[in-house]
């Protein structure tokens, strides 16, 4: 009887522990895709920012290739910006796990 009640109280904590690896899982792949849709808007927020800048006081007639060129060195800062931002997300990680 007590030997039949620990093996079921033992597969109900394998049930539970992999339902949390599931879960843990889809976190994981949750946060993958916030960073991406995060990278995403960062861009859109830099092309945006740069074409304001550009548009603001100037005539009609813009130097398009100057303006595709200030949005490529602005995401390329960004991006640099958002590197830097995971390193000390993933140091974080790594000293609280550890």
């Amino acid at each position: 009887q007590n030997e039949k009640e620990l093996q079921d109280v033992v597969k109900q904590q394998e049930q539970k522990m992999l339902q949390l690896i599931d879960k843990s899982g889809e976190v994981t792949r949750l946060k993958g895709e916030v960073s991406q849709l995060k990278r995403s808007l960062q861009r859109a927020e830099t092309e945006a920012k740069v074409l304001w800048e550009e548009m603001r006081g100037k005539e009609p007639k813009v130097d398009t290739a100057y303006v595709q060129e200030r949005v490529l060195l602005r995401q390329e800062v960004d991006k640099l910006r958002l590197l830097l931002l995971e390193k000390e997300d993933e140091n974080l990680l790594l000293s609280d796990k550890y």
